[in-house]
């Protein structure tokens, strides 16, 4: 219930008003956003990496609406790529690419363009995309064009949604040699004909798909912040015979970052993802919607407001 409410205010104008507003608001924000501009983001990453930690940077803005806005982004992250490539970062940080950012609202031809445009770059910086996946209802597109993207990058990276019930077989058909899965619980909303709806459920996706992502001769990313999947992961390396270098464990900026550093010291890669932009609104409320404990950090903020 408090999820469903959480992802309902992530779309209202009042509920972003109401944290713009309230004392030490933004305090709260900065917990899990890097900040708004290329600097913010390359400040964060250098002191990320310097920790021993990977990074991939995600410029938020979602659901433009014309090819304009999404020429914009595509800019933004083809000079994020530029700068991590001139400051010799691309080796330890990536970037994360939401199509509905590059134009998917508008067109797929032009959303898979644009996605052209950023992965041209990140090959040029020496590092890689990831194709976030996003609501249900475009998740096969989505596929689509990571597949045709592959045709030229082979080494961008997919996204599977362990709340989605298709979640095992796609994982099944993107586990092959060379193939990088970033496997995730999902943030989205979506009906229950095609996700699961039980917390324990989705959790057990997560397993299944885990399973079949390490049995395989992909790379897998792994990105939870639970100490009980993250024990299973360990298990699951071990018994498919994985080097530490064969698969990553991802978590996002702000959330358990001692347990990033306790698993980077052990010799895991640990990849951090790291949001930035002025667009951070519904993905800052999507965060609170996938640990709903971290709410009671800004209802403290609005307490204190007099």
């Amino acid at each position: 219930m408090l999820r469903q409410a959480l992802l309902a205010a992530s779309r209202s104008v009042g509920a972003r008003r109401l944290v713009n507003t309230t004392p030490f608001g933004r305090d709260v924000v900065r917990r899990f956003i890097a900040g708004e501009t290329i600097d913010d983001a390359r400040r964060v990453t250098e002191e990320l990496t310097a920790e021993g930690l990977l990074v991939s940077l995600d410029v938020l803005g979602e659901d433009v609406q014309d090819a304009r806005q999404a020429a914009r982004t595509t800019a933004q992250y083809v000079e994020l790529l530029e700068g991590l490539g001139a400051a010799g970062l691309g080796t330890r940080a990536e970037v994360s690419l939401k199509l509905t950012a590059v134009g998917q609202p508008v067109d797929d031809a032009l959303a898979l363009e644009n996605a052209r445009l950023v992965c041209s770059a990140a090959r040029s910086a020496s590092t890689t995309v990831t194709v976030d996946l996003e609501g249900f209802s475009t998740v096969r597109s989505t596929l689509l064009t990571v597949q045709e993207l592959r045709r030229d990058f082979p080494e961008t990276g997919a996204v599977v949604q362990s709340y989605l019930r298709r979640a095992e077989e796609v994982c099944a058909e993107l586990a092959f040699e060379g193939s990088r899965v970033r496997l995730c619980k999902g943030a989205y909303a979506a009906p229950e004909s095609v996700a699961f709806t039980d917390r324990a459920e989705v959790d057990k996706s997560f397993v299944r798909c885990m399973k079949v992502l390490m049995a395989g001769k992909g790379y897998p990313m792994l990105a939870t912040h639970d100490p009980r999947l993250i024990d299973i992961a360990g298990a699951l390396a071990v018994l498919n015979g994985r080097d530490a270098d064969t698969f990553e464990y991802q978590m996002l900026y702000g959330i358990r970052p001692q347990e990033q550093l306790r698993l980077a010291g052990q010799g895991s890669q640990v990849r951090v993802y790291v949001a930035y932009g002025a667009e951070w609104y519904a993905y800052f409320m999507r965060r609170l919607a996938e640990r709903p404990s971290n709410l009671g950090f800004l209802l403290r903020s609005v307490a204190t407001r007099a």
